[in-house]
């Protein structure tokens, strides 16, 4: 009887599957959780809030691979981020970790901004702690923050602007693909990868670096001034890298040390006898440290083609980048 029993179960549950009257929905990520603060180490009721800035900073989401789910952006994580710092009263001060050759020129820019509002409406001391890689973009974030603080093995500084295209146009047509374009005028497709560049777009574009790079100059200018003049920056805004001794002796940072080091300055010019140390992070991410969200910055991951993410990204437009692209 408890055969026949089961067998007719198996029947119902094999017809129920063939006739499409059940839909079984098994999410294969669970959705995004709020971010949660994690006590990383110290105590007492003042918080120093951690952000960490890691990896090529974009606008783009980042993919959790085999094309079923993305990550939150960068852009995105940071706003995430003030967003809550701002509803915490405790938040006494905020150390940014940077270890990013850079990135896009408007990811960097929002980034900027963002910390910018933040320590005028918060009023907040925020330091800087170059940990690894801070260039281009990286020290571009980094000149928001009062004080910058390097490793003694960052390499920091490349300010400048780079745009990037492939000419595939010889490669194509050995394989015996031609490309045609109809245009409404003789610069709409200016930059095409299909094709060398005329003089005239070179001087587009170059006008257009010129002023991002002008850009950059005076974002650095408004954080380091008056330890660096403008002329003086002008000299060192030629996209050469330094290394923490050579940044401190031109002045780009005001100290080296570790983050531990920076974690006690930010007690000290605070007058705090104690405090925690916090960062925000997803439940079930793990952050034991405060160095647990520093991942090494590998030349594979400096991709230009990889950056734009899905299929012949490099034939979809200009990138404009404060970006170290060796």
């Amino acid at each position: 009887m408890t055969i026949m029993r089961n067998l007719n179960w198996s029947i119902c549950v094999l017809f129920i599957i063939v006739t499409g009257c059940a839909v079984f929905q098994i999410p294969l990520f669970p959705p995004m959780q709020p971010l949660e603060e994690k006590v990383l180490e110290g105590k007492g009721q003042a918080k120093i809030l951690l952000l960490d800035i890691s990896g090529i900073i974009s606008e783009k989401k980042k993919s959790k691979g085999l094309g079923f789910s993305q990550k939150i952006s960068l852009v995105a994580r940071i706003k995430e981020v003030l967003q809550k710092a701002e509803g915490d009263s405790s938040i006494a001060g905020m150390i940014i970790t940077i270890n990013s050759p850079g990135g896009s020129v408007t990811a960097t820019d929002i980034i900027y901004h963002e910390l910018m509002q933040y320590k005028k409406q918060a009023g907040v001391r925020i330091v800087a702690c170059l940990t690894g890689t801070a260039t281009s973009g990286g020290y571009y974030v980094a000149s928001a923050a009062d004080e910058i603080i390097a490793h003694p093995t960052s390499v920091t500084g490349n300010i400048g602007v780079i745009a990037m295209k492939f000419n595939v146009e010889k490669f194509l047509s050995k394989i015996g693909i031609q490309e045609e374009t109809i245009k409404s005028g003789e610069e709409k497709d200016i930059w095409s990868p299909f094709r060398p560049s005329t003089p005239e777009e070179k001087d587009i574009i170059q006008t257009i670096i010129n002023t991002f790079h002008e850009r950059f100059v005076q974002v650095v200018l408004a954080g380091r001034k008056p330890l660096l003049s403008k002329e003086e920056i002008a000299k060192l805004a030629d996209g050469r890298i330094f290394t923490a001794d050579q940044a401190l002796e031109v002045k780009l940072i005001d100290r080296i040390g570790y983050l531990d080091d920076v974690v006690e300055e930010m007690k000290k010019s605070l007058k705090l006898k104690e405090a925690k140390v916090v960062t925000y992070n997803r439940p079930g991410s793990y952050k034991g440290t405060i160095y647990s969200g520093l991942p090494a910055i590998s030349h594979q991951e400096i991709n230009l083609v990889a950056i734009n993410g899905e299929g012949l990204s490099f034939l979809s437009g200009v990138q404009f980048m404060y970006l170290w692209n060796p």
